[in-house]
Formats: C-alpha cells, sequence, structure tokens
C-alpha cells in the first residue's frame, strides 16, 4: 500500500468508528473499568486519544481579528494596468485567480457580538500563479498609529481592563490622548460607519502604502480600494442593539446566507497612485497610514472585481487556520517604507507560527496553488512529502535554480541609525475636513458619541481638556460644542 496515497480527509470515511490510526473501535461509548462500577484504566486507549484529542481542540485565537468570517470567490482584471506593474495576476483584463477573503472584528473576542463598534478586517488571499498575494487591509483608509512600536500598547489599551476583563473608556481616552495622529481614526470609527451593517455593505482599504513595479523596474507608490457594489450601509445605535440582541453573529450568517441563495457579494477594485519623486509635494507624507490621499489630486482608477460565490467547506479549516500576512507579495508589487508595514511584514508572520506553527503555510487553504519548492525542513507539523535525497542548495544533482530576476524598487537608501517621528505630521486638517464634510445630523451623533466617551467617570478633567483641545484645532465648532456639552474650557 502507498502510504502516500491517501491522506486524511472526511472522504475516505470509515462506516464504523475507529482510531486516530485506524483500529477498529467496537464501543465509543463507554470506558475500559474494572469491572462495572470500579476506576477507568489508563490501557483504554481510545478513551485516552478521544479525550487528549478534545483537551486540544482549540487553538489560540488571534490576538486581533479573532472574530471572523470566510467565503471564497475569483478577481478579475477588468481594467488594464500593466503599464505600473509587472504582476502576472493583473497582467490583461479578463485574467481571473481564485481567492479566499477573511472578514473579521479587530478587538473583541472570537465569539463576541458582530455588532460593536470596532474596525472591521478585510483580508483578500488571492491564488495567483506566481504564489500567493496577501492584501491585508481593514474596512477604514487610515490607522490609529503611524509607528509599528505603538502597536501593541495601542491594543492593550483597546481591549478590556486586565483587572475587570471589562473594556472601557478612560482607558483608551488615555492612551490616545498622546497620540492626536488618531483623531483621523476616530473620525471614522465613531462616525455613523463604525459599525457596518454587515460584511457585504462595507468598503476595504489596503491602508498601507505599497509599491507597483513595471516589466522596465519603474515604481510607483500605490493604495487600494475595495468598493461594494451594493453599496455601504451601517447600523445605527438602536439598530446595532436590535440587531446583536437577536443574533451576535448577523454578519456571519448573512455573508454565508447570500451566497447559499445566490445573491453573491461583488466589490470593485480601484487604486490610487503616486510617482515616489513627487511624494514631497504634500503638506502630509504619503506613507503615513494615519493620512488619506485626496481624491481630487489623485483620483481613484478602476482595476478589477471581486465576486464571492462559494462558502467554505469547514469553518474551522477555511476561517480559524486561514492565515494572512503584509509581506507575501508577487512579482509586480513590493513594500514601501511606511513605517507600520515595515512592522506588519515580520509581525503577522511571526504570529501565525505561534498560533498555527511553523509549518502553518502548508495548510491546504494557506498553501500556493503553483509549483513551489524549497529546502524548508521538517518542523512541527510538517506534512509535505518529500522523497529528495538533496535538500541543500547548491548541488549538482539537483537542477534547481533561481528564478528569473525580477524589479523590486530601485531607490537608494542613506541615512544614520535614529528613532524618529514623521516630520509631517498635520494631524488635525483632515480629521476636520472629514467632520465638515458631514450633515449636520451626522455630525450631531459623532458629538454624541464623543460626549459619551468623554463622560466615563474615570476620564479626568485634564484629559477632556485635552480631547477638546484637539477636537478644536480640527474644527472649531466641533471643539466649541464639545466643550460646552461638558462644560470644559479647551486649553489650547
Amino acid at each position: 500500500m502507498d502510504p502516500y496515497k491517501y491522506r486524511p480527509s472526511s472522504a475516505h470515511d470509515s462506516s464504523f468508528w475507529t482510531t486516530n490510526s485506524g483500529a477498529p473501535v467496537w464501543n465509543n461509548n463507554s470506558s475500559l473499568t474494572v469491572g462495572t462500577r470500579g476506576p477507568i484504566l489508563l490501557e483504554d486507549y481510545h478513551m485516552v486519544e478521544k479525550i487528549a484529542n478534545f483537551d486540544r481542540e482549540r487553538i489560540p485565537e488571534r490576538v486581533v481579528h479573532a472574530r471572523g468570517a470566510s467565503a471564497k470567490g475569483f478577481f478579475e482584471v477588468t481594467h488594464d494596468i500593466s503599464q505600473l506593474t509587472c504582476a502576472d495576476f493583473l497582467r490583461a483584463p479578463g485574467v481571473q485567480t481564485p481567492v479566499i477573503v477573511r472578514f473579521s472584528t479587530v478587538i473583541h473576542e472570537r465569539g463576541s457580538p458582530e455588532t460593536l463598534r470596532d474596525p472591521r478586517g478585510f483580508a483578500v488571499k488571492f491564488y495567483t500563479r506566481e504564489g500567493n498575494f496577501d492584501l491585508v487591509g481593514n474596512n477604514f483608509p487610515v490607522f490609529f498609529v503611524r509607528d509599528g512600536m505603538k502597536f501593541p500598547d495601542m491594543v492593550h489599551a483597546l481591549k478590556p481592563n486586565p483587572k475587570s476583563h471589562i473594556q472601557e473608556n478612560w482607558r483608551i481616552v488615555d492612551f490616545f490622548s498622546h497620540h492626536p495622529e488618531s483623531l483621523h481614526m476616530f473620525s471614522f470609527l465613531f462616525d455613523d460607519v463604525g459599525v457596518p451593517q454587515d460584511y457585504r455593505h462595507m468598503e476595504g482599504f489596503g491602508v498601507n502604502t505599497y509599491t507597483l513595479i513595471n516589466k522596465s523596474g519603474k515604481a510607483h507608490y500605490v493604495k487600494f480600494h475595495w468598493k461594494p457594489t451594493c453599496g455601504v450601509k451601517c447600523l445605527l445605535e438602536e439598530e446595532a442593539i436590535r440587531v446583536g440582541g437577536s443574533n451576535h453573529s448577523h454578519a456571519t450568517k448573512d455573508l454565508y446566507d447570500s451566497i447559499a441563495a445566490g445573491n453573491y457579494p461583488e466589490w470593485k477594485l480601484y487604486i490610487q497612485v503616486i510617482d515616489p519623486d513627487h511624494e514631497d509635494r504634500f503638506d502630509f507624507d504619503p506613507l503615513d497610514v494615519t493620512k488619506i490621499w485626496p481624491e481630487d489630486i489623485l483620483p481613484l482608477q478602476p482595476v478589477g472585481r471581486l465576486v464571492l460565490n462559494k462558502n467554505i467547506d469547514n469553518f474551522f479549516a477555511e476561517n480559524e487556520q486561514l492565515a494572512f500576512c503584509p509581506a507575501i507579495v508577487v512579482p509586480g508589487i513590493y513594500y514601501s517604507d511606511d513605517k507600520l508595514l515595515q512592522t506588519r511584514i515580520f509581525s503577522y508572520a511571526d504570529t501565525q507560527r505561534h498560533r498555527l506553527g511553523p509549518n502553518y503555510l502548508q495548510l491546504p487553504v494557506n498553501a500556493p496553488k503553483c509549483a513551489h519548492h524549497n529546502n524548508h525542513h521538517e518542523g512541527f507539523m510538517n506534512f509535505m512529502h518529500r522523497d529528495e535525497e538533496v535538500n541543500y542548495f547548491p548541488s549538482r544533482f539537483d537542477p534547481v535554480r533561481h528564478a528569473e530576476r525580477f524589479p523590486i524598487p530601485p531607490a537608494v537608501l542613506n541615512g544614520k541609525r535614529e528613532k524618529c517621528i514623521i516630520e509631517k505630521e498635520n494631524n488635525f486638517k483632515q480629521p476636520g475636513e472629514r467632520f465638515r464634510s458631514w450633515a449636520p445630523d451626522r455630525q450631531e451623533r459623532f458629538i454624541g458619541r464623543w460626549v459619551e466617551a468623554l463622560s466615563d467617570p474615570r476620564v479626568t478633567h485634564e484629559l477632556r481638556a485635552i480631547w477638546i483641545s484637539y477636537w478644536t484645532q480640527a474644527d472649531k465648532s466641533l471643539g466649541q460644542k464639545l466643550a460646552s456639552r461638558l462644560n470644559v474650557r479647551p486649553s489650547m
């Protein structure tokens, strides 16, 4: 018998119970005991194996993005951007690439309600002919902090109090009072879009700045935008309470039921592009994730469409074990010096190795669908079938060679070692512009949410004054209204 002919699969199920090693189990109800009332024997291998497997059913949940739902489908190029990138999956209109997409909430636990005010993850894994490309983003175009050094502290502040395990506003406004760069993100989170109606009616953004490189080696900075064809819809507070009270998994159910009914969710992919030679022309740093690129200056360019037309086959295998990493790119797409992206390049793969093991990319949902070859060897849970005798490089017994060289950004780097902040902070302009673009009733709801957050009994007078000063610098009328409601004078 060929031991590699059959891999573990429910398609090869026996008609009777067996152990993991295939031995028949004649009684799956009773433990082996000394007599009818005696103690259980340790030699009851089936019982020990069954309990031991059950004890280990739960893998560590994600530190962030623990609550999520996934679906499969395809991405189709609709517009030619081959002048910008040599990425094979973007080579021409009509080209289709299989994908899997995971939507998620960020801060709360795996079983938490999907109606909580929280950013949403929007992660797409493209299974291309040149390897996988993971575009890992959120439903907002900006982020709280611009340097990954702050990320663990940021998450700790947003997570529940380690003493009470309750998420508390005073901890959030305390931490972010030290980081006025967060105002722009809060102009999204505390806006009406802070609670999406479901995953189908939600935008997605790559957030970070990537680089597109064409065949001649010319590089352009790029931001990615997903726009739902069914429009953006959100839940206001009373609606969120009603929906979450009836079903805490409403968004997961909506996604699954819509696909099952043939109502396939679809998004259009757009990009914004900047020539790196022009990055100093703006009053902000284009690589700063707390900033948007103004669409009136840098218009959206259509690229393709994403269609989700197949539900996952198993939640654990294709949602819990699904793993993304912004470092996973393909020729024609590369990183930028975006400080947050540079941290994510390491952190995502590192957390997956902790959560799923060093060979997590061998799991079917994460493995590339193209031919691949390397000498990464053995380790925990390695199930790659290998019969080669040569596991080193180079070798005259193995003809494997380097791939053809592909272009990466050609910029020459120089500078001294130092820890520094982005010079063009400009923390207040874009949040103020966003607030002024809203209708009065939307502005009023935003103000009400901030009044509630700053009314936490443990938020000090100093903290309220700091936040009112920040929002006053973004928009004078906004600061005045907050000060009036909270009976605080801004300390500019």
